[in-house]
């Protein structure tokens, strides 16, 4: 397989979702702003966001692709992968609407748990109830997700990348259109809008994927529930592999409940923009490689390829950071003027503007680490092992939690709080992916070739040339970040074509990315 061809379909149409949600939080932060309406979708949005990264792009990918590709390449084809999926649906979706009731009923402690109760806001009890409400209205989405998940997993293992990477748009188009038709006066009814459209964005997802299956040779029929031995082993898959997975977004639930427990209000939001941000070459890259890995090296080991699938992980691992460590230094060194361009204006203020960049500045510390987690995971998971990725994963997740409670307080002190989330989740992910590796590399199934070895370094000195000439461009152009849309769009455009041209002419001087490279990778024929 073509692996940079394959994650410029995905990667492209990822991108292009995340810039609708860009979009969509920038409509968010005029009509809504940073204050507690804001805070309470965001924590109804939270649950949503979660679910979605554990099954959509962790649990279902993890545990249903290698076993789905095992029955094709057992000798029963398609067919035969058809029936297990059908099998597994017949379980699964019982069992996913009784615990979608039970989500519902249980919203006021979920809603408690994932704000810390807003304890430091002291909001009413009317305000309280309006969260509530907002989270009652998008717990359905995660039965949607779930299903949209299945058949997500059928069509990546039909090679089909590029159908289950567009549905995320529709969630975005769906919220949009929301913010653009139906936005309020008043910040909490706009916020109540969008929340309604999340669960119809999913109920949109889960339209396109059937419609795209069936076009595909593939009608799933509801069958009654049988736990066969097939789908007790995906069971047994599917919740490790979440946990495995989903850590990154396990530390930011759990960021986001401390940070409504000890942070002002707004800290909630200017850790959600920031995290936004963050989610952009994290969405177009890692979930991309990811998504395209977990298959192509599930399908070279099936047919007993151990070289050929180890070679693919380290372009994998290669392609990862020539692409993530420039949108870092970006993040560092040029994290205020990107969110004045994009934010400061309506309801969201300089302030607001201030308190987001230093957030987004911490969570990019661990930007390499978040995309080369979804890289590693699919050595794991392409064997069936999703036990050891969910170990490591708990000890990030008590990493997160130590250096929140110690972080946020004594970053407090110094009226920077807001950073000490994201800093915790960044730690507790860098020290993930060295486990990660270190686990692959002892039991012989990774290890990196004298390619990515010579380029990783030239690749961070290249990143961090970039870095210091946004430093010394971005004060001339701040002026212009805060005008019209026109304006806004034109000196972001500078900023970040500076950037660009700055960091491929610095790969080109330090060796780190050499034309003949990239036409080598974009050449580059792996057999699938």
């Amino acid at each position: 397989m073509n692996l940079t061809r394959a994650l410029g379909s995905v990667g492209g149409l990822t991108l292009a979702s995340r810039v609708l949600a860009l979009v969509r939080d920038t409509l968010q932060a005029s009509y809504v702003g940073a204050g507690f309406a804001s805070d309470a979708f965001f924590v109804a949005f939270r649950l949503p966001n979660m679910f979605r990264a554990l099954f959509a792009e962790g649990a279902f990918n993890a545990a249903f692709i290698p076993l789905f590709n095992r029955k094709v390449a057992e000798g029963g084809g398609t067919a035969a992968g058809v029936d297990f999926a059908e099998r597994a649906l017949a379980v699964l979706f019982p069992v996913l609407v009784v615990f979608t009731a039970i989500m519902i009923a249980a919203a006021y402690p979920i809603t408690w748990g994932l704000s810390g109760g807003f304890e430091r806001q002291q909001p009413s009890a009317s305000q309280f109830a309006f969260a509530v409400t907002l989270s009652r209205i998008t717990i359905p989405y995660l039965l949607l997700i779930s299903l949209v998940s299945l058949l997500g997993g059928i069509l990546n293992s039909l090679d089909r990348f590029w159908v289950n990477a567009a549905a995320p748009i529709l969630l975005n188009v769906a919220m949009v259109s929301a913010l653009v038709f139906f936005h309020g006066d008043d910040a909490y009814e706009t916020a109540r809008v969008q929340a309604i459209s999340v669960t119809a964005g999913g109920a949109l997802q889960l339209a396109w994927l059937w419609w795209a299956c069936r076009r595909a040779g593939v009608s799933l029929r509801l069958r009654l529930p049988r736990l066969d031995d097939d789908v007790k082993r995906l069971l047994k898959l599917i919740v490790p592999a979440a946990t495995g997975a989903g850590a990154a977004q396990i530390n930011l639930a759990v960021s986001t409940a401390l940070a409504g427990g000890l942070l002002s209000a707004g800290s909630i939001s200017a850790i959600y923009y920031a995290d936004r941000l963050n989610q952009l070459p994290l969405g177009m890259i890692g979930i991309g490689l990811g998504t395209i890995l977990l298959p192509v090296v599930s399908r070279l080991l099936a047919e007993g390829r151990e070289a050929e699938a180890m070679e693919t992980q380290n372009r994998g691992i290669e392609l990862a950071l020539f692409l993530t460590l420039p949108a870092t230094a970006a993040f560092v060194f040029a994290a205020e003027p990107i969110v004045r361009g994009l934010f400061q204006h309506g309801q969201f203020d300089a302030a607001d503007t201030a308190r987001a960049a230093l957030a987004l500045s911490a969570f990019s510390i661990g930007l390499p680490s978040y995309v080369l987690v979804k890289v590693l995971t699919p050595g794991f998971y392409a064997r069936a092992d999703t036990r050891t990725p969910v170990r490591l994963a708990l000890w990030s997740v008590a990493i997160n939690l130590v250096g929140n409670l110690i972080l946020i307080p004594t970053l407090g002190r110094y009226g920077i709080g807001q950073m000490g989330p994201p800093l915790a989740t960044a730690l507790a992910s860098t020290v993930n992916v060295v486990s990660l590796y270190v686990v692959l590399a002892r039991r012989g199934h990774l290890t990196l070739d004298p390619a990515v070895r010579r380029k990783v370094p030239r690749l961070a000195l290249a990143a961090a040339m970039m870095g210091g000439t946004l430093l010394l461009i971005a004060p001339p152009i701040m002026p212009y970040l805060t005008g019209t849309l026109v304006v806004r769009a034109a000196a972001l455009a500078v900023l970040v074509g500076a950037g660009v041209a700055v960091y491929g002419l610095a790969c080109v001087a330090t060796g780190a990315f050499r034309p003949g490279d990239l036409r080598a990778l974009l050449s580059r024929k792996k057999a699938s």
